[in-house]
């Protein structure tokens, strides 16, 4: 684990682009269910395209890790398999 700092989010709330760099809201859920604010993610726009492909290459690796295990459990499960609580990528 690092010492930098972490930051939960449940979604964007607003983005925006000035000077080069595209500054995304986040946002978290409030107990309410509504959308606050939480952090804002600054990513210099010629970084923004690696940066969204790094994140789509993210999620179909989940999606064939989430595959995998759904393959592996019982076939004639009534509900649908749970994510694995823990995996990596990225050679770490």
């Amino acid at each position: 684990m690092t010492n930098l700092p972490s930051q939960f989010t449940d979604g964007i709330l607003d983005a925006s682009v000035n000077l080069g760099v595209a500054r995304i809201t986040l946002a978290q859920l409030g107990p309410d269910g509504k959308p606050a604010a939480s952090g804002t993610l600054l990513v210099p726009v010629m970084q923004l395209p690696a940066f969204a492909n790094g994140l789509l290459t993210l999620v179909k690796q989940i999606d064939t890790k989430m595959k995998e295990t759904q393959a592996q459990q019982a076939p004639a499960a009534a509900e649908p398999p749970a994510m694995p609580s823990a995996f990596t990528f990225g050679g770490r």
